[in-house]
């Protein structure tokens, strides 16, 4: 079919769009369901294609905008929901120039004339924080979807283009997009009980069975680079590690415009808080915090230090300096280049010095990086390292966000990487040698906490996966 044959096709048979969504509206409420996870609430959002704008209304945007090239949806949508913002516009001759926190083309790909020109027109409506979700049919699904509309049981399409997830992920690259996770969802399209419950509840959402789902969302950004330098908080959380408080300011390069240093003491038995209150008298050129947690934990610590810190980047660095406080421009570099959004060291690529980690803890974090990466969506090696690095404006984010999870974490570490993959965040790791302590001992427990990691992992394959 040619693209005026496309348009005339949808503008015919935009009448009977309100019988076929109700004969299928199992997907249709399972579609809004899942994006509407994925967007959070009070976003300014355009939905490309928006049909009769039933998905743009489930994201319950601040400010919402259809956009769709049939007339007759877009006439139909605006008495339907009077409160959205509904034109008529092709993406692939686009006309409308705002930009906007989230853009949705759902069920889009299978149907455009020139996938790639519209992706390429959609590059004006963003923003350096825009992101970009894209939900399409499994191709695997093609021979399914078309015995369905010789049945009946679907509403009959033109001609379609079926994408693998690789073709759309080249297609956003060529584009200058980065892909940031593929969700697959849907097992079963129609709503029988038990069986919603073992298909798509669980299996579904299973590694290997996944790859059967009928929906692919896929949710990407725009790389934007600016070449900016920002400043630096360095948060320190410290308990017994005297020896190694002055080597934190000693070791660490200078780098970004302005760097502060926040040492942050738990109930130490050694010193410790006397030790960074000299330091920081000692060093009276650096910008040095002092104080002590008001509770236990590391993720509490790291929570009132990043409270107090003013600096435009946050960055971790734990207080035994096993990872060399050499390699935070890095992380510095790796953020503010835009290759990632939230940087997270790796400990378990290199070589690591033969006491610096032992051997059931590695396998506990092999574990935990394989267990993630399936979580979350994104690859990761090592959950667990403590050097995390990200923009303030994005911490700040996450704490708006927070009551998702509760407070489950005392670690701090599952804390941000729920939370940053939770507002999709681009997680990057930087690949770092892991070394031996220089002063002090280790402070974990391997069996107790792991046991903790293992329940906070099942808490959050719940929230994450599995809702």
């Amino acid at each position: 079919m040619t693209k005026s044959e496309i348009r005339d096709f949808f503008s015919r048979t935009a009448s009977s769009r309100i019988h076929w969504k109700k004969r299928n509206s199992f997907y249709h409420r399972s579609l809004e369901k899942y994006i509407a996870f994925i967007i959070p609430e009070g976003k300014k959002v355009l939905e490309i294609g928006c049909g009769l704008g039933d998905l743009l209304n489930a994201t319950k945007p601040s400010y919402g905008m259809g956009i769709d090239f049939a007339k007759e949806y877009i006439e139909s949508a605006r008495v339907k929901y009077p409160s959205l913002h509904f034109e008529v516009d092709d993406i692939e001759e686009l006309k409308l120039s705002d930009t906007f926190d989230y853009i949705i083309l759902s069920d889009l790909t299978n149907c455009l004339w020139d996938v790639q020109k519209a992706l390429h027109n959609i590059r004006k409506l963003c923003h350096s924080h825009t992101r970009i979700v894209i939900s399409q049919y499994n191709f695997r699904w093609e021979p399914v979807l078309k015995a369905g509309e010789l049945v009946g049981m679907k509403m009959k399409q033109p001609a379609q283009n079926w994408f693998t997830t690789r073709d759309l992920q080249s297609l956003l690259l060529l584009e200058g997009y980065q892909t940031i996770k593929i969700e697959r969802k849907l097992l079963f399209p129609k709503f029988i009980p038990i069986i919603n419950l073992l298909f798509n509840r669980i299996f579904a959402n299973l590694p290997i069975i996944n790859h059967l789902d009928l929906v692919n969302l896929v949710i990407a950004r725009p790389v934007l680079n600016d070449n900016q330098q920002y400043s630096v908080s360095i948060v320190v959380p410290a308990r017994n590690e005297k020896g190694n408080i002055e080597n934190a300011i000693k070791r660490t390069p200078e780098f970004g415009t302005r760097q502060q240093f926040i040492f942050v003491e738990g109930n130490s038995s050694d010193n410790t808080f006397e030790e960074m209150l000299r330091v920081k008298e000692a060093y009276p050129e650096k910008d040095i915090v002092v104080m002590k947690q008001s509770a236990k934990g590391k993720g509490n610590a790291v929570r009132e230090g990043f409270d107090v810190a003013d600096g435009e980047i946050l960055m971790i660095l734990d207080a035994d300096l096993t990872m060399p406080p050499e390699e935070l421009p890095k992380f510095y570099d790796a953020l503010r280049y835009n290759k990632g959004e939230f940087i997270n060291g790796s400990r378990l690529v290199y070589p690591m010095d033969k006491n610096a980690m032992r051997f059931l803890n590695l396998l506990g974090n092999k574990f935990f990086g394989w267990f993630f990466t399936y979580l979350l969506g994104q690859r990761l090696t090592d959950t667990l390292c403590g050097t995390k690095v990200l923009y303030k404006r994005d911490y700040e984010k996450i704490i708006q966000n927070r009551s998702y999870f509760g407070d489950f974490d005392p670690f701090g570490d599952f804390d941000l990487l729920f939370g940053a993959a939770k507002l999709n965040l681009k997680i990057e790791e930087i690949i770092i040698r892991y070394r031996d302590r220089e002063y002090g001992s280790t402070q974990i427990n391997r069996f107790s906490h792991g046991w903790l990691l293992i329940k906070m992992s099942a808490f959050a394959a719940k929230k994450l996966k599995f809702m």
